[in-house]
């Protein structure tokens, strides 16, 4: 007997053939960055976008949404580029997002949700580290450690607070 299951697994040369589509509701892979300072619980690293910035470039942001995320706080973070592994992008967000270079990130935790009228999938890699301080980069119109208790709702922008609750942060 051959089961009429269809399993989530992708692949243009499995045998049998798997499925080759994404949910309607489209499909993100991301990486986050939680540095928090040192000595100092709850105090983490959030960043205003400058909505001058290459945001297309840096995480996938077109204009329009860097302009829409500039008011609020958010997290070092990007989708994953194309084949590149959750810790890559963890470096190239550190590389190119904060200018650091030799950050000790943890392994990544992982988390993935489905919302939405359209099915939309989201898995998430978040890497966590500590630090002293950090110097503004052109990338953020403000880049500092904050308070995460402290912030109202809707003052984190793009759902990252969601992304502090699965760490433990909220």
């Amino acid at each position: 007997m051959t089961t009429e299951r269809r399993f989530a697994a992708f692949s243009r040369t499995a045998v049998p053939p798997r499925v080759n589509q994404i949910p309607e509701g489209g499909m993100c892979i991301s990486a986050f960055v939680i540095l928090e300072q040192r000595g100092r619980l709850h105090h983490i690293l959030l960043g205003r976008v400058n909505k001058e910035a290459p945001w297309d470039h840096l995480a996938a942001l077109d204009r329009e949404r860097a302009e829409k995320l500039s008011s609020g706080w958010m997290l070092p973070s990007s989708h994953l580029l194309l084949f590149e592994s959750p810790q890559e992008a963890a470096q190239r967000i550190m590389r190119e997002q904060l200018r650091i270079s030799g950050q000790e990130l943890s392994k990544p935790f992982a988390f993935a949700e489905a919302y939405g009228p359209n099915n939309h999938w989201d898995f998430h890699f978040i890497f966590r580290g500590e630090r002293d301080s950090v110097a503004p980069t052109d990338a953020w119109t403000e880049l500092r450690f904050v308070d995460v208790t402290t912030l109202r709702k809707g003052e984190i922008v793009r759902a990252h607070d969601d992304i502090l609750g699965y760490a433990g942060e909220l």
